[in-house]
Parts: C-alpha cells; structure tokens; sequence
C-alpha cells in the first residue's frame, strides 16, 4: 500500500475504551452550582449533570458507529497524515461532487442529515433536483484524522490536502464546496488557490470582519449585526481565546475529564444554537454528546483546539492568503440567530459573484444539524446558478 492509496475505514471502538468512560463518568467531581439564574456564567450544573448522567446510562455510541458506516468511510494518506472521510455517492449520473467541510466543535457527523437529502433528492421530497456526491473529510487533528506533529496545518495547508483527496477521488473536473465557521474558512481558501474544475460554493457563515467604514455606514439591521456580533466576542467567545492562545494548557483538562470536555462543547451550543441560552429546545442529548464522543474517543480536544493557534499565528482565517474579493460562485445562508451574521451587501464585497443570498427563518450557528431542509434547499439553489 502506498501512501496515495484510499483505504476503506470502520471505526470500532474497543469496548474498554466505552467502559473507561463510564466508569471516569461515575467518578466526576463536580463543582458548586453557579451564582446566577441564567447562563451568564456559563453552562448550568444541573443541565450538565444531566447530561452526564444520560451519557453514562442511556448514550449509545454503537449507534454512531453504524451511521457512519451507512455513509462510507474511507480514509487517505495526504502529506504523512491519514484523513478520515465520509464519502457518499449518488445513483445519479449527473451527480456534482460537494466537498463538505466542517468546523469546531464539529465533524463530519454535522452532515448526517444532509447526505441523504443530497445524493438521494427524490426520496427526500424534491424530484428532480440536482443531485450530489458527498465528500466529508474530518480536518487533521480532529475526530478519526491524524494530528500533525508540527506546525504548518493552518487553513491554507487544509486547503491544499482537500484540493489533492479531490484529485484522487477523480473529481478534479467539476466540482463544489460547502462549509459553516471554520470550514467557511478552508473553502474561502480553497476558493483563492482557484483549483480546476470547482464551480462554486455555498456557505453558511462568512469569516470576515468588518471595517469601520462599514460599521460607520451600517443600516439600522446591519447595526443589530455589530451589536449581536460584539456580545458574541465580548461574552461567548472566551473558548476561542483560549484555544488561539493556549490550546495545549486547555487540552490537559479536556483529554483527562469527559465533563469537562462536554461543558466546553455544550457551552457552544448553549450560547450559539437557535435557541441561545437552551441547548436542549434545539438539540437533542444525543446529538450533543454524539459531537463530544468525536472528541473524546480521539483524544483530540488539544490538537483540535491548534487550528485556532494556526489561525492567530497566521494573522487570522485568511491570513497568508492572496487578497481581494473571491471570485468563485458562491451563494451564502444567514440563519437569524448566527452571532456574527453578515448583510448581503458586506459580503459581495468580499465575494465578486453572489449568486444566491438567503437569510432563513429560524436557526443559529449548527445549520446543518438545525436546519437541514433550508441548508440542502439552499446548496441546490446555489449550484443550480453556476454553469
């Protein structure tokens, strides 16, 4: 086997590993209750510790197991690192291949209830529209992929081994992209290195800042936009602080205790779901913990939590990059209750050729696992304008 080869992949997790976890769920010390009446502090005692609790008597991670397998895991050696990815085909000849790309405190299993609407639209609702091949690679130092030993895998190098599993899957001709937070940013800069063969992109999150002029200019909704996006960076991002700056201090406390490890993640969709403040009005335990056992069972909350490092390194997401607007078709979904929503009018000055815009009516951050219907809808919409 050379190190171009792809190889089938089934994930089987030795049934110690499972115990261990129980057992270490068993032990927890948990600390005393907040002070407030609300999640200004952070995620509640209560809701953790029941969420523990389902984790340790009632989750049942073989369920995942055979999910993915349903999907078609396979893994790839690309730059000495085996990549791990979901790779479903669709029966339609006609097939555009999709490379998914997916963020943190994601993984691949974000798009568990998109693949079937995609490769397969007649049997979820929608005759004849535009089918896909889906490819969803797990980035490097997170969930089943390798971790680098060095640094270098910022987002530019991401872009270039994504561009090169495209090329050994033989869709190097035609192809497209999707991606939400940072996987927004490895598809903005797959979109700079121009690759053959890729027609556009869809994304649900635009990682970008705006400039002063355009905070001095803003409309009276682009102004809800700075002031949503300033709570966001003033009171919820302290996990990004932490992981741009000292991503290996956190990743003791993250590999050793599984709650902590569900505290950091649920606070996530605690704060940036659909519903803020109410993870569980939007999401199920289940799909919370499911997310945390990509982390947990891969030991993969430090190296994770470098890419963040990666990014600061490099001066920010695009950081490194050629500037100027990307001119790759792309079309864009705003869920309203997105932090850092981005207007139509900022965005395509930054993206020279918008050709779908649409901001939903309900949803936060997690857009393929909270609304998959408008998120397949609105992929379809955006490839059915590129040539």
């Amino acid at each position: 086997m050379t190190a171009h080869d792809i190889r089938r992949y089934t994930i089987a997790v030795p049934q110690e590993q499972l115990d261990d976890l129980r057992a270490r769920l068993a032990r927890t010390r948990f600390p005393d209750s907040e002070t407030v009446p609300d999640v200004s502090q952070g995620v509640p005692l209560a809701r953790l510790r029941a969420l523990c609790d389902h984790w340790r008597t009632a989750y049942d991670w073989r369920r995942v197991e055979r999910l993915l397998d349903g999907f078609g895991q396979f893994v790839a050696c690309i730059e000495g690192l085996d990549i791990h990815f979901l790779h479903a085909r669709s029966s339609d000849p006609d097939a555009l291949p999709l490379l998914m790309c997916h963020g943190w405190p994601g993984s691949v299993l974000e798009f568990q209830k998109l693949i079937g609407p995609l490769t397969a639209p007649a049997a979820h609702g929608a005759p004849g529209a535009q089918a896909f091949h889906v490819i969803a690679p797990a980035m490097p130092g997170f969930g089943f992929s390798g971790k680098p030993t060095a640094p270098g895998w910022g987002l530019p190098r991401i872009a270039d081994a994504w561009i090169e599993l495209m090329s050994r899957l033989d869709y190097g001709t035609r192809w497209g992209m999707q991606g939400g937070d940072i996987g927004a940013g490895v598809c903005d800069a797959i979109a700079r290195k121009k690759p053959a063969g890729l027609v556009g992109m869809h994304l649900n999150f635009a990682m970008f800042m705006t400039t002063p002029d355009e905070a001095a200019a803003a409309t009276p909704e682009e102004k809800e936009m700075l002031r949503s996006a300033g709570h966001f960076w003033d009171r919820l991002s302290g996990y990004a602080k932490v992981q741009s700056t000292r991503p290996q201090t956190i990743g003791y406390a993250l590999a050793d205790s599984p709650a902590g490890l569900a505290a950091w993640i649920y606070a996530m969709f605690q704060d940036t779901g659909g519903t803020p403040g109410d993870a569980e009005a939007t999401f199920s335990k289940d799909e919370i913990l499911d997310e945390v056992m990509m982390y947990w069972l891969t030991n993969s909350a430090a190296s994770s939590a470098r890419l963040y490092w990666e990014m600061a390194r490099a001066g920010g997401p695009a950081g490194g990059q050629p500037a100027g607007p990307i001119s790759v078709p792309s079309g864009f979904t705003m869920l309203p209750n997105e932090h850092v929503r981005k207007s139509r009018r900022w965005i395509e000055r930054r993206y020279a050729s918008v050709v779908h815009f649409n901001e939903g009516t309900a949803g936060g951050h997690f857009a393929a696992l909270e609304q998959p219907e408008i998120l397949a809808a609105d992929i379809r919409s955006t490839f059915g304008r590129v040539a």
